[in-house]
């Protein structure tokens, strides 16, 4: 599997659907799609890899086909758009939540759903991104050092 295209990446339902490229076959690519849920856990479809079993020719065709799936087997009403405050920072996917006047995060690396986030909490996104971008960077520097 190649990396998540977090860039590509579309927020609908409660979902967030994220392509990748599957394969390729006479050298086009098939891509495929991975799910978050805004529930978490308690959807089956949390972290699923294409639950609707279809692969697609692109990214918009993909994301079309999640669609689809997720109109006809979401098992809840969204409430909001937990996905809108996303970012990508060196691949990696970086979503920023709100509980009254705290911020956290959820952090996912370029290859797996594998939420690696610390436990912290900020006064603002500002705070948190910054607090995140310093631990990237920081992080990059030590390894050169190395």
């Amino acid at each position: 599997m190649s990396r998540l295209l977090y860039e590509s990446s579309v927020s609908y339902k409660g979902y967030l659907i994220i392509p990748f490229v599957f394969g390729k076959a006479d050298n086009y690519e098939i891509y495929s799609y991975k799910l978050l849920s805004e529930i978490g856990h308690k959807s089956q479809f949390h972290k699923a890899e294409n639950p609707a079993g279809i692969y697609g020719s692109g990214v918009s065709n993909i994301v079309d086909i999640a669609k689809e799936h997720i109109e006809h087997n979401s098992e809840f009403v969204p409430q909001s758009d937990n996905f809108k405050s996303r970012y990508i920072y060196k691949n990696n996917l970086i979503i920023i939540f709100q509980e009254r006047d705290k911020y956290f995060y959820d952090h996912y690396p370029p290859e797996l759903l594998n939420n690696i986030a610390a436990p912290k909490l900020f006064k603002s996104e500002y705070e948190c991104l910054s607090w995140i971008k310093q631990g990237f960077d920081g992080r990059h520097v030590q390894q050169r050092a190395i």
